[in-house]
């Protein structure tokens, strides 16, 4: 009786601790996440504005593939199950219609665990800032 009463007790006692280490470890990929997203948004921003669509237009690094700036494919455990991509635009405002010039990108990037989204950054690019 008394083994049974003090494994009931143990569990109740353990129980919010296993939660709050799964609720911990969705944080760091979180973070990661978003640290990544920045990053791949920094090397897009560092592009020309005139190259930005055509080299991360559709640009996708498959899960466990994410590199670093120097193109080194991550080999970390933290990164197996992530993936990354971006989506570029150019953006067409009414001022400008007619002129067939865009001065603008919308860029958005997007990191995924396991293939559920965990971050996503949007930024409008203008061409001075290239």
């Amino acid at each position: 009786m008394a083994t049974v009463v003090l494994g009931i007790a143990a569990a109740g006692v353990l129980l919010p601790f296993t939660s709050g280490a799964a609720v911990q470890a969705e944080g760091m990929r979180r973070t990661l996440g978003a640290k990544l997203a920045g990053d791949l948004m920094q090397e897009i921003v560092n592009k020309p504005f005139n190259q930005i669509v055509a080299v991360y237009g559709t640009f996708s690094e498959a899960q466990g593939q994410i590199k670093d700036a120097g193109g080194v494919v991550f080999t970390d455990s933290n990164y197996a199950m992530l993936s990354r991509d971006s989506i570029c635009d150019y953006v067409y405002v009414p001022q400008e219609s007619g002129t067939g010039v865009a001065k603008y990108i919308l860029v958005t990037v997007r990191v995924y665990y396991s293939g559920k989204e965990i971050a996503i950054l949007n930024r409008l690019v203008s061409e001075q800032e290239s």
